[in-house]
């Protein structure tokens, strides 16, 4: 619990996490943006 406070006080532990959350929330927003277009393009379609 210590070491994990002492190396978000360092930061680094930090900036890997906040840039982890930063890839994931792109991916997840980018991947629904493509799955509404698809649908939306299949709907056309039909």
């Amino acid at each position: 619990m210590q070491s994990m406070m002492d190396g978000m006080m360092g930061g680094g532990m930090m900036w890997g996490m906040g840039l982890f959350g930063l890839l994931i929330l792109v991916v997840l927003v980018l991947f629904a943006v493509a799955l509404i277009k698809y649908l939306f393009f299949n709907d056309k379609r039909k």
